[in-house]
């Protein structure tokens, strides 16, 4: 029964990350802005792919869970 507790703790530790990314992402002058990152504007067309920022994110959520996975 800890186990499932230390998932619910997980998740939401995860959900507030990704609330408080949302409200102030906007503020991160380099969030979503990465070299590495595809935009592309056309007449009626926008396209937007935030991969360098994606890869980013993953590196650190993965450095995150395996000093978290250590822990325990």
């Amino acid at each position: 029964m800890a186990y499932f507790g230390k998932i619910l703790i997980l998740f939401g530790v995860i959900l507030t990350v990704a609330g408080i990314l949302l409200v102030f992402g906007a503020k991160i002058p380099w969030f979503g802005k990465l070299p590495g990152d595809i935009y592309i504007k056309k007449e009626n067309f926008t396209f937007y792919f935030p991969l360098a920022t994606s890869i980013l994110l993953s590196i650190i959520l993965s450095l995150a869970m395996l000093f978290i996975g250590r822990k325990s």
